[in-house]
């Protein structure tokens, strides 16, 4: 009965919303929302990073993410979600694989040959 209580109009959520603004550069804050009708598009507006960082607000393939999957502003959240902002990707990763492959080929070494003892005889 005191669960029932519990989720009444004083509840609230907590949910953490993430996002990368820069290579590197990881933002997290923690949003506490009304459990009755908190959304993605809620907890983006409370969490303040899309103020905070023009440039993810601008970019056109940015997409919000609850657990790793896609998510609709008006998808609804459970205590303990984690939200994620997804920017759109600048370079393929193939090719960005290929160009550090390129940068680093070059500067490195092949590697050493063992010596190894020559093989004993077969006895027989």
């Amino acid at each position: 009965m005191a669960d029932v209580e519990a989720v009444g109009a004083d509840a609230l959520l907590r949910v953490e919303v993430v996002c990368c603004p820069a290579p590197r550069q990881v933002e997290s804050v923690t949003v506490e929302l009304p459990a009755v009708g908190a959304t993605v598009g809620e907890a983006l507006r409370r969490s303040g990073l899309l103020a905070r960082f023009p440039a993810l607000q601008a970019d056109p393939g940015l997409v919000c993410a609850l657990w790793g999957r896609a998510a609709a502003l008006t998808d609804a959240l459970r205590d303990g979600d984690r939200l994620a902002l997804c920017r759109s990707l600048t370079v393929d990763p193939k090719e960005a694989r290929r160009l550090r492959y390129r940068e680093q080929g070059l500067r490195r070494q092949p590697p050493k040959r063992r010596n190894r003892p020559p093989a004993a005889p077969a006895e027989g």
